[in-house]
């Protein structure tokens, strides 16, 4: 049976985000992760992380600033000094909070440079960030986005995620971010891309297509996907990264009644 964990970015956000710990743990998760962790009280999060014995499993590298469109700066050959210092500021945060996963989002398309020079940087990039990681102990993931949700991001398929990792060599610690969401929005064919890659897959979020809604609102199939990874051996957490129709709380019951999680943490998580 999967492992699952909450997106406190996307989840309980009904909620201020130090609260959205405490209901997470009142709802039964074990595991929590977010986007971004760079505005937010670093202290009280890893307050919070302990008092419920709730596991941190990953957040994001700095990604510019998302309100004027940055979706990752690995690719811009003008922003190498602030990828690096963003690189040592997320291993900060990851070794205060016991995290043991950094991922990396490419970058939309650079309009002033040559995609060959965008490629280049981000394999140094890259590469710099996935050293840095293994010296303190983290994993270094790699992320693809879809093009609808994310138009002209660099790196928008499974596969070529696949293609940059082949091209610097499969170093050791960088691994895939399996999203179910971005790949049946891009490629489908969900469980043959994950069997295909599974070698070089380091996690797992969810959601459904096409309105990144809830399992059981789109058209996955989801007990169908889960069988699957949990056939591949796979043993790591899978995040749950959705929007959630209706309250979280309200949006959680595909657990219980797919038979993931038992019904009395559907009582003890409800609303006050």
């Amino acid at each position: 049976m999967p492992r699952f964990a909450a997106n406190l970015s996307m989840l309980f956000t009904e909620y201020p985000f130090i609260e959205r710990f405490d209901r997470a743990a009142a709802a039964g998760f074990e595991a929590v992760e977010f986007l971004f962790p760079y505005d937010e009280d670093v202290p009280a999060i890893h307050d919070a992380l302990r008092r419920n014995g709730l596991q941190q499993v990953l957040f994001n590298l700095p990604a510019g600033d998302f309100a004027k469109g940055d979706r990752g700066i690995a690719n811009d050959p003008r922003r190498v000094d602030e990828f690096k210092e963003g690189v040592a500021r997320a291993l900060e945060i990851a070794t205060t909070l016991d995290c043991k996963r950094l991922n990396c989002l490419a970058g939309v398309a650079v309009g002033d440079f040559h995609y060959r020079d965008q490629m280049n940087t981000l394999y140094s990039n890259l590469a710099y960030a996935t050293e840095q990681a293994q010296s303190a102990g983290v994993l270094q993931l790699i992320e693809p986005l879809n093009q609808f949700d994310a138009p002209n991001f660099l790196i928008s398929t499974i596969t070529r995620a696949h293609e940059v990792l082949w091209k610097m060599g499969e170093p050791p610690n960088l691994r895939l971010q399996f999203d179910v969401y971005h790949q049946q929005r891009m490629q489908g064919n969900i469980t043959n891309a994950f069997e295909r890659y599974f070698d070089q897959i380091g996690h797992v979020q969810i959601a459904d297509s096409p309105n990144r809604n809830q399992p059981g609102t789109g058209e996955i199939n989801f007990p169908y996907v889960f069988n699957a990874i949990d056939d591949s051996g796979y043993d790591g957490w899978v995040s749950l990264e959705y929007r959630p129709l209706g309250t979280t709380e309200e949006s959680l019951s595909w657990l219980h009644e797919w038979g993931y999680w038992p019904d009395e943490l559907l009582e003890e998580g409800g609303d006050d």
